[in-house]
């Protein structure tokens, strides 16, 4: 009778030193995996700095990095390749944190900013500005970042009849991406020829304009954003386990779904007003992180190197690696359609988790 009693209490610190070790494997494989994210993007930025028309030494590109005068590299590397080079990493970050923060909000991996219609909102404000109201700049910039916030803004309201539904704002978000790529295709097919020139540049997604002056606001607006929803990283994962049990853990649920919404709508429409709408990375940044990182962690930190990746990565490859030169959202386009759809079949297996 003893040794029948005994079994469970001795079998229970066995599961728990499991349990423990677990835990700590899941965490070792995030920190490994985003530690391997973070050297292959300082890699990449290497490149980038240093690859062109014209090769500049890593001697040379930190001399212009440090402020030191060197003659060629002063202009190619610190004023076109420096400023591209961090536009695509800081834009990347922003995608990536965006995407992944919907995700597991809505605990579907098709419910990312190109889909649910935030990113269309930034396109069609931009494209009025343009078309309708003829201007350019900075201007533009600002239909943009205005078009994405009131757009999400609708989208929250028009969803949260009733209580906050992720089915419901996937739905709606759908819809109103559908109404504003129509409100696109009408302008697009009513304006000048010079004008869609225009409008086509910029809706494709590229960083062929990139300057200090598109920066200087997504640099600000990340420096204070991201700090934030890193720091509440494990309530956004806890999310993922429902409202009820999240409260249960002590999260305040409301709070921190407001912080993560505005939040992401936030910087995404900051990196959308510098590069327009580069698509899918937003879409792609989180299910491929999650592959690499695994379940338990959360999945912030390897989303954003996952997006500054893809979008340096593309845009390399658009300038380098093809026959003619190709803006990123090109690139990201071919690569995220197929990607696309094998997330639908998949999801549609396995029930949409990421």
């Amino acid at each position: 009778m003893s040794a029948v009693s005994t079994a469970p209490a001795a079998q229970a610190p066995d599961r728990t030193a499991m349990i423990i070790a677990g835990r700590r494997s899941r965490h070792r494989r995030h920190a490994t995996a985003s530690i391997a994210l973070a050297v292959l993007l300082v890699a990449l930025i290497a490149v980038a700095l240093m690859v062109g028309n014209t090769f500049y030494g890593p001697v040379e590109v930190a001399q212009v990095i440090v402020g030191m005068p060197v003659p060629g590299a002063s202009f190619t590397v610190g004023e076109l390749r420096l400023p591209r080079t961090v536009l695509a990493v800081l834009s990347g970050l922003a995608f990536g944190i965006a995407g992944v923060s919907f995700q597991t909000l809505l605990r579907n991996p098709l419910a990312s900013p190109d889909i649910i219609g935030i990113s269309w909102g930034a396109s069609a404000a931009a494209v009025v500005g343009i078309i309708v109201l003829s201007l350019d700049g900075p201007l533009v910039s600002l239909m943009a970042l205005g078009g994405a916030l009131v757009t999400a803004a609708a989208i929250y309201l028009l969803s949260n009849k009733g209580g906050f539904a992720g089915t419901r704002l996937i739905l709606i978000g759908i819809g109103v991406a559908a109404m504003l790529q129509s409100v696109v295709s009408y302008l697009l097919s009513r304006a000048a020829q010079w004008d869609i020139q225009t409008a086509m540049q910029w809706l494709t997604g590229s960083l062929n304009e990139a300057s200090w002056e598109r920066i200087v606001p997504l640099a600000i607006a990340s420096a204070v954003i991201l700090p934030a929803m890193f720091s509440q990283g494990r309530s956004l994962g806890a999310l993922q386990l429902g409202d009820d049990s999240a409260a249960g853990l002590g999260v305040r649920v409301e709070g921190t779904r407001v912080l993560f919404i505005l939040g992401a709508v936030a910087v995404l429409a900051f990196a959308t007003a510098a590069t327009g709408p580069i698509v899918f990375v937003a879409f792609m940044a989180g299910p491929i992180a999650a592959r690499i990182t695994g379940p338990g962690a959360s999945l912030l930190l390897p989303a954003a190197l996952v997006g500054a990746l893809l979008v340096l990565g593309g845009d390399l490859i658009g300038q380098f690696a093809l026959d003619g030169r190709y803006p990123v959202g090109v690139i990201t386009g071919v690569l995220g359609a197929p990607y696309l759809i094998y997330l639908l079949i998949r999801t549609n297996r396995s029930g949409g988790s990421l």
